[in-house]
């Protein structure tokens, strides 16, 4: 059993909590059962895998599912667990698993998701669920954004993070282009807007725009969409949770396809 913090195995996963080494290493954190059985349950390739003696006792089946697929597995005191997790109180397992290729191509069809600079990991994880549970095709995020296999985004997307395509973009632009030469219509949402997004057909397959929380979508990139649309706001209120957002357009597209056929 690994107990200590000293321990070079201890080293390389602690340094997996900044974005860089993730990079550098090319590997990012899996926290908590319900991620590695995600994982698991799709064959996404594993490396490492440490738990402590209590959680092993109580999830035998998991346990002898990853240690068959990754490289290495590792018994740790729960001092060495709390050292080399993200989060406050972890469950008992944290894993590393290889960063996914980059994918240089997105589906262009049905509904895609692309969102620039986003900021906050629990709204992007939060996206990625809601994208995943309303049937999205992907997800593609400027390279400016948060880092789309940081621990916390894949905690808020709740496992749907392995179940989503995504693919980070260097050049919004040009995805944007590349989409509508396509055929797909690009939406933004914004303020301003005449249209409300119930009044798109989003049975036409389409990219939404999604911006900045706190600044929305730059202007250059809002003036690309070949529809701009408003989500009405109750006096006073002046925007919604990016999140949130994504959500209504999401539904009212799944709406549609059931029920506008």
């Amino acid at each position: 059993m690994l107990t200590s913090l000293q321990n070079p195995l201890v080293k390389q996963i602690r340094k997996l909590h900044a974005a860089k080494e993730r990079h550098k290493q090319e590997l990012f954190l899996l926290e908590g059962t319900h991620l590695l059985e995600e994982a698991c349950a799709l064959n996404y390739p594993l490396v490492v895998v440490c738990c402590t003696p209590q959680w092993q006792a109580s999830h035998p089946e998991l346990w002898e599912e990853a240690c068959s697929r990754c490289d290495r597995a590792e018994i740790v005191s729960e001092e060495v667990l709390n050292a080399i997790a993200t989060t406050v109180q972890p469950d008992g397992v944290v894993a590393t698993a290889k960063r996914r290729d980059r994918q240089t191509q997105l589906p262009v069809t049905g509904i895609v998701l692309a969102v620039e600079t986003l900021q906050d990991p629990g709204n992007l994880g939060t996206i990625i669920r809601t994208a995943a549970a309303a049937g999205a095709s992907g997800l593609w995020l400027s390279g400016n954004s948060v880092d789309l296999d940081n621990p916390k985004v894949l905690r808020a997307s709740a496992g749907q993070w392995f179940r989503l395509a995504t693919a980070v973009t260097e050049d919004l632009k040009a995805t944007i282009q590349q989409s509508q030469q396509a055929g797909m219509q690009v939406v933004a949402t914004l303020p301003s807007a005449t249209l409300t997004y119930w009044e798109v057909d989003w049975r036409k397959p389409s990219l939404i725009l999604l911006g900045n929380e706190g600044a929305g979508l730059s202007p250059e990139i809002a003036a690309m969409a070949d529809k701009q649309v408003q989500i009405p706001l109750s006096p006073g209120v002046e925007s919604l949770n990016v999140a949130i957002a994504a959500a209504l357009m999401l539904y009212e597209a799944q709406r549609q396809m059931i029920y506008r056929q």
